[in-house]
This record gives C-alpha cells, structure tokens and sequence, in this order.
C-alpha cells in the first residue's frame, strides 16, 4: 500500500464487508494515489474498485482506471421538486404512476427516439445544453445539474462504432437494475432553513431519477478495459480488474475523453426523462417540476483539492459514491453556494431516501465526497434464491407503495431486504459530516425496469 485506506462505518458492519476492505487496500497500491484510500459507509464489493470506493490521484503523476469508475459512467441521480401536497395527488397516484410507466421506456433492451449522428454527436459532446437545444427542458435546467450537465473534454471520436450503436436509441431510457423513477414524499425536516432555500417542506411531492449511461457507458468502460490490458501488460496489479492508464497519456486522455462523453449521456438521459415527468404532471394537475439538484455517483473528475496546505489538480475516482463539495466552492450554483451542494443518496423501493448538502469537513476527511445510497446486502443471484415476489410485493403494499415494473425478477433482486440499512448509512454520513442531512422522503409509487 503507498498511501492508508479508511472505511467510514460501525463495528457491526465491518464482519460484512471483508472483500470490498481487501479491494480497498489494493486500490491503495495504485501509483500516484494521494492522502488515502477511502470506503463509504455504503460500501461493498464491486468491479476492482469496492461500491463506496474513493480515491483520488495527482493529475500529473498519477493515474485513471475504468474500475474507479464503474460501468455505468455517470449513474447518478436527479431530484425534481413539485408544489403539490400529498393531499394533492393521493387520490390520483395510480393514475399517474402508470402515465409514467407509459411514457418512460424501462426495462432491459428498452428503446426510445433513435438518434441521428449528428444529434448523437452534439449530446455526448455538449451534454445537456444541446439536449435542451432539441426541445427538452430550459437553459434555468443547466444551474441545478452537476458541472451544468457538460463534461469536457468529450469527442466522439474515442468511442467505438459499438458503442455508438447501443447507445443512439437509449437516450431517455430508464433501464432496469437498480434505477428507478419514484413519486415521494417528504416526511421529515432537518434543516428547516436549507430546506427553505432548497424550496422543500413537509407533506410536498417530489420525483427521484436514478439512471446512468445505459449500454453506451457500459461498452466504453468494456472497450477501454481491454485497449489498457492491451497496451499495459506488464504493470503490476494486485487484481487484474484494477488495470490503468497514466492519466497523461495518450490512451489515458482517450478514455477521459470517452468517459466524459458517457458522462453528458448519462445527464442528457436524466434530462430527457425529466422531460416526459414534467409533460405527465403538466396533464394531470397542470402544474411545474423543476430540478433541485443532479449528482453523479460513479466517475473521475479533474478537481482541485487542498494537499498538505498545497492546491493540487488531483483526479478523484468516485464509485458508488457522490461529490459533497461545501459551501463558497465556484463549482456550485448561485442559489445554493452559502450554504453547500444538494447531495442526494436513495434508498431503493420501499425504503427512504435523503436530500442532504456538502460541508466544508468533507473536504478535509475524503475529498468532498459521500455516499451514494444504501448498498448491496445481497446479491442479485441471492436475492432470488432467498426473496419470494409474493412477500414483497405484500410488504409493499402494506406501506401503501404503488410498484410498476417490466420484469418480476427485477422487484425481487432490487426488494428492501437486499440492501443495507439506508437509516443507518445516513446516520454514519451525517454524524461524520461527510454531508448533511435536509429532508427525509419515503416513496408512494415506483416506476422499475
């Protein structure tokens, strides 16, 4: 290890975790990495890097590795707000629960407008901004998305003809696994001033987005991970899955690049669903949603950090975990810079989600960052050896959730029971400042692949 790895957890977790601490301890072998290794208290296994897993290296020396990042570059989430009160839409939340399963496409292989080259080009290279330029939003969106919703640099001419293919007719799709589209409600106030600011308040209706980059982010992370294995067969690595680039070089900056063009994907894809929610409420009860805030949780950023009272351009890999930047930081809109950036970590079907803000100690602890949601207990594997539908869906409906899903075996892999206690992830996040919590929200209805 050239730097120490530390896990933000309690002593009950830590029996659970054993393999993604291993994975952390390999993740500080990587050369060029600085300060430390850091574990989430969401963490678990996953690909090289644990789920939870932050590290950043110095941006001249150091490295970028896709198991830093993820598969799905940019799965991330998007709160919107509503000026409803539950009053206001319980008595129609069937109703819109299943426009929305009508007009989100989800589930495995889900399609929606095939987008010509040129369209294609303009999205994954200027992100958000050019989604809105094809009739999806207002430039007012591009403030409340993280890095405005464009990553550069972005050229599409680091990306394979593969994944251009599977990625033109997946815009503005949800997916399946864990992402979701979900009507809440705000139950609980921390912050009552923040929350205030934030345009929050108890009994309100919002809308939770959680999606990434779909198959296009996916085949960028599988064609880089071989071009590395390729040019780079004699580094060393304690896992194979770790493999890297030196991030100033040639095949480093290919897959920055690449990466970033997954990035504003992932961004426009939010922006696109965001699109169809607001065209449903808009029908239904003739009224706005606007965004509070978008996060990326799984992605290498180019950021400046304080380092042994140094400013230092370092590239900080989060994976399965979320930028928590406090206040005065530039990158944070106007409206929120007083007080620190919308952070927003879900919970998945059944359980509660939270809005929370960035702090100032999270810069000093793990360079502005936090965790991202509950976290895996069980496999998906395990999940259907061990869950029956029939439970879930009466424990469900018990709590009154409305559920819509493509697939039947994706309600039980995503079911409540498979993932950790998100209560006590927040508990840990908020007690060490990582960030800190506004709003509690628990679901209505959820819209599953």
């Amino acid at each position: 290890m050239n730097v120490d790895a530390y896990v933000f957890t309690d002593e009950d977790e830590l029996k659970e975790i054993s393999e993604a601490v291993t994975q952390l301890k390999n993740v500080a072998s990587l050369p060029g990495i600085v300060k430390a290794a850091y574990g989430m208290p969401d963490i678990h296994w996953g690909y090289g890097f644990p789920i939870g897993g932050v590290a950043a290296f110095d941006a001249n020396e150091g490295i970028i590795s896709p198991g830093g990042v993820g598969f799905d570059i940019n799965c991330g989430v998007r709160l919107l707000k509503t000026h409803l009160y539950l009053s206001d839409i319980e008595n129609h939340l069937e109703q819109v629960i299943q426009k929305l399963y009508e007009s989100v496409p989800a589930g495995v292989g889900s399609t929606s407008k095939k987008f010509n080259l040129k369209d294609f080009r303009n999205i994954i290279e200027n992100g958000v901004k050019a989604t809105i330029g094809m009739g999806f939003g207002t430039p007012e969106d591009l403030k409340f998305i993280e890095d405005n919703g464009i990553i550069t640099p972005a050229n599409m001419e680091d990306i394979s003809k593969k994944a251009y293919e599977r990625g033109r007719e997946e815009l503005g799709t949800l997916g399946a696994g864990n992402h979701f589209v979900e009507i809440q409600k705000v139950v609980q106030i921390f912050d009552k001033k923040i929350a205030e600011k934030l345009g929050i308040f108890e009994n309100q209706i919002v809308v939770m987005i959680h999606t990434g980059s779909r198959g296009f982010g996916h085949q960028i992370a599988t064609d880089y991970i071989q071009l590395m294995r390729n040019n780079f067969k004699n580094v060393y690595l304690p896992d194979k899955q770790l493999i890297y680039a030196p991030f100033k070089s040639e095949l480093g900056q290919k897959y920055f690049s690449a990466m970033n063009c997954a990035a504003n994907y992932a961004f426009s894809n939010r922006q696109i669903i965001t699109h169809y929610i607001r065209k449903v409420f808009k029908e239904v009860f003739n009224t706005s949603v606007e965004i509070i805030y978008d996060v990326a949780h799984n992605i290498a950023k180019l950021e400046t950090h304080s380092l042994n009272g140094e400013t230092k351009k370092l590239v900080v890999h989060r994976k399965g975990a979320t930028r928590a930047f406090g206040p005065g930081r530039k990158e944070i809109p106007s409206e929120y810079k007083e007080f620190g950036q919308p952070v927003i970590i879900p919970g998945d079907m059944g359980t509660a989600s939270y809005l929370l803000i960035g702090t100032d100690e999270s810069e000093n602890i793990a360079f502005s960052s936090t965790a991202h949601g509950a976290g895996r207990l069980l496999g998906r594997r395990q999940a259907l050896r061990t869950l029956q539908l029939n439970d879930i869906l009466a424990s469900l409906n018990k709590k009154g959730i409305i559920v819509k899903s493509k697939s039947k075996k994706t309600i039980i892999e995503e079911a409540p029971d498979a993932y950790k206690d998100i209560d006590k992830v927040i508990k840990i996040t908020d007690k060490l400042r990582l960030s800190k919590k506004v709003a509690k929200m628990i679901p209505l209805g959820v819209l599953k692949g």
